[in-house]
């Protein structure tokens, strides 16, 4: 029955899931539910719900066509790895790197990826305040993503450095992404990136609508952002 939820979705995605795909969400979720007994990992662990509200949610980031294969996504405080690592078993030549500040977070993600036969990701161990300063990452990919790790004005100036001209910030909101957007107009400014559209996301089986932004990167960011660990958090740009 989950199965049939996922493979519908995922095909109301535009993604044709193989048996190996589907195969590859099934280990992730066992995964996921074992290494939640030792460590947070999220709240909810029955299948139905991990393949809805976190798998095909994530993939719901390649609506309007701005995440394609073999680009370069950064997915910024992945976490459990939501979106970036749906997104990669979803479009399997798509570049990318998932960055946490938690040790035991990446450690978790090498061993989903083991299990599944993928071994053409990056992991990243740190703060995106630091990485977004080096020069191997700063503005080296075509797409950022983050999914509810912050309020937006914050998250941009993680993300958006990361980001090439010319590339997209995607980025995961849930009901108050209005309101978020006219707190960040000013970020916006100064982090050089424009307002694309707001994509309105419908999930089945619950009542649950999110919404995705996508911002396009117009020029470059100046070189003080991303401030200092712990600054975007306290003060974020307004």
């Amino acid at each position: 029955m989950s199965k049939e939820i996922l493979k519908d979705g995922l095909l109301n995605f535009g993604i044709n899931p193989d048996d190996k795909m589907l195969n590859d969400f099934k280990i992730y979720r066992e995964i996921l539910v074992d290494w939640n007994q030792k460590m947070n990992l999220t709240g909810i662990e029955e299948e139905k719900e991990v393949y809805v509200k976190h798998f095909l949610d994530s993939v719901s980031a390649i609506k309007n066509n701005y995440i394609k294969d073999n680009m370069s996504l950064i997915d910024v405080g992945t976490g459990a790895g939501f979106p970036g690592l749906p997104l990669k078993i979803a479009l399997k030549s798509l570049n990318v790197t998932l960055l946490d500040s938690l040790n035991k977070r990446i450690n978790f993600l090498q061993e989903v990826c083991k299990n599944i036969n993928i071994f053409d990701v990056d992991f990243i161990h740190g703060r995106a305040e630091d990485f977004g300063k080096d020069e191997n990452y700063r503005e080296k990919f075509d797409i950022a993503t983050a999914r509810a790790v912050a309020g937006l004005p914050v998250l941009m100036e993680f993300c958006i450095p990361f980001v090439k001209v010319g590339g997209y910030f995607i980025c995961l909101k849930g009901p108050n992404a209005n309101l978020e957007l006219e707190e960040s107009k000013n970020a916006m400014e100064i982090l050089g990136v424009e307002f694309i559209e707001k994509i309105d996301v419908k999930l089945p089986e619950y009542d649950l609508n999110h919404n995705i932004l996508v911002f396009k990167k117009i020029k470059s960011t100046p070189e003080k952002y991303p401030r200092k660990a712990g600054k975007p958090s306290k003060m974020p740009i307004k």
